[in-house]
Parts: structure tokens; C-alpha cells; sequence
């Protein structure tokens, strides 16, 4: 079957004529070289597809050329996105929060005010009250490490919460 130069691929014979003898070698090539991960059957296809958007442009002495270089970008391309996926995929948000600004903005404002009032109270008051429910110490520890009496730290702790509670609203200790 002698091929004709001059002959038109928009043709429909023509272009059935290239598809029979090239589909299955452009899939071969795909497959072969990249294996079945990126669908080369799929790519073959789109190459035809391509080939007859362009069957003006394109001989048909330059027909395989052009379908072997077309397929081969495609695979690249899809490899190049593939990567571009995963390295996505590996980065996390640096900051990621499902409150709303009004809450987060609620929350830094309280919490600076916390600080505040934290700040406000006697020291012996603060260091009792943070080594309880901060440290997590029982009130017989911190009295035997502030050398003073159990009685006396637990009065510490409650004055400290009082004085939290008067001054924050909805201030709660579990």
C-alpha cells in the first residue's frame, strides 16, 4: 500500500488508514515507557484527536512524527502535573483553624486580659494558684516546696479564684 504524499489526512479513509497502522504502536510506545499509571491508552487516543484538530497543518509523511511527539508531550505533562499534585500534597497549611476570625479575635482578647489580671494578683497568690492548676500539683506539694502550711495554700488558690472570677466574665476552672 503506497503512500501518498499529496494525499489529504482530513480525509476520512486517510485518516482511518493512519489510525489502523499507528494507534497500537503509539500505545505500545507509552505503555513501554512509562507504563500503565498514566493511561497510555487514553494518551494515544487524545494524539488522534490532536492529529485530526490539525489534520490541515500536518502531512502525511509527518503524520507518525507528530503523533509519537504529541503523545510522548502529553505523558510528560501529566508526569510534570502529577508532581506538582504530590508536592502539594506534602505541604500543610501553616495555620489552619475552623473558628471564625470573631472567634479567634474573641479568644486573643481574652486571654490577654487572663494575662492581665493573672499579672495583677500578689505573687504568692499567682505562684500557688499557677502551680495548682497549671503544674497540675496537689496543695500539699506546693505547701511542702513553699514551706508554709496546706491550710495556707488553699487559701492562696481560692483568693486567686475569686479574684478571676470578679474580674472575668464566664471565668471557669475545670
Amino acid at each position: 500500500m503506497p503512500e501518498n504524499l499529496s494525499e489529504n489526512i482530513c480525509q476520512e479513509a486517510a485518516f482511518e488508514r493512519i489510525y489502523n497502522k499507528y494507534s497500537d504502536d503509539v500505545h505500545n510506545f507509552l505503555y513501554y515507557k512509562y507504563g500503565a499509571q498514566f493511561n497510555p491508552r487514553d494518551k494515544a487516543q487524545e494524539a488522534f484527536i490532536k492529529l485530526w484538530d490539525n489534520c490541515k497543518k500536518v502531512t502525511f509523511a509527518k503524520a507518525k512524527s507528530f503523533l509519537f511527539t504529541v503523545a510522548n508531550n502529553m505523558m510528560l505533562n501529566d508526569i510534570k502535573h502529577q508532581k506538582v499534585v504530590l508536592k502539594h500534597k506534602k505541604t500543610k497549611p501553616k495555620h489552619y483553624t475552623n473558628e471564625t476570625p470573631e472567634f479567634v479575635l474573641e479568644q486573643d482578647q481574652y486571654l490577654e486580659k487572663y494575662n492581665k489580671v493573672l499579672a495583677s494578683l500578689k505573687e504568692e497568690q499567682r505562684v500557688a494558684f499557677l502551680m495548682n492548676k497549671v503544674e497540675g500539683k496537689k496543695q500539699s506539694e506546693i505547701a511542702e516546696f513553699l514551706g508554709v502550711t496546706q491550710k495556707v495554700v488553699e487559701y492562696r488558690i481560692y483568693s486567686a479564684f475569686n479574684v478571676l472570677k470578679k474580674e472575668l466574665e464566664n471565668f471557669k476552672l475545670k
